[in-house]
């Protein structure tokens, strides 16, 4: 079951990543893309007041999964076992964060931006087209 769930948290946060940095691309997923966007950063900020600031929910859970396997997690984020095991660089972790942070910002901008414009635009149509 352990295994099962291993693969289940590496297709599912894996896929959540993506998905925060390029959802905001599709008017179809743009609502959502900013619903997840704002959950991952109360988990960052909110929750990080209490377990420590960037902390991510998904991690904690994968990695209690891979401890009840047995395996002891050195990778000091989610980001850095990806970067690991796809390439097999052990990148210095100031300089994931500083990717991830600058990536999110910059997907959060992006969301916000045209959700914003999006409502906007919706309700020019509205008004000019009772």
């Amino acid at each position: 079951m352990f295994a099962a769930l291993n693969i289940f948290f590496f297709v599912f946060h894996t896929a959540l990543i993506v998905f925060n940095v390029f959802g905001w691309m599709l008017k179809v997923t743009r609502k959502w893309n900013l619903v997840t966007l704002l959950l991952t950063l109360f988990s960052w900020l909110a929750m990080g007041m209490i377990y420590g600031i960037g902390y991510c929910l998904c991690t904690d859970w994968h990695w209690q999964v891979r401890a009840r396997m047995g395996i002891e997690e050195d990778a000091d984020s989610y980001i850095v076992l990806l970067v690991r095991n796809i390439s097999g660089w052990d990148p210095p972790v100031a300089l994931v964060n500083a990717v991830a942070m600058w990536v999110f910002i910059f997907a959060l901008t992006m969301s916000l931006s045209l959700n914003i414009r999006d409502y906007l635009l919706s309700k020019k149509s509205v008004i000019e087209h009772p």
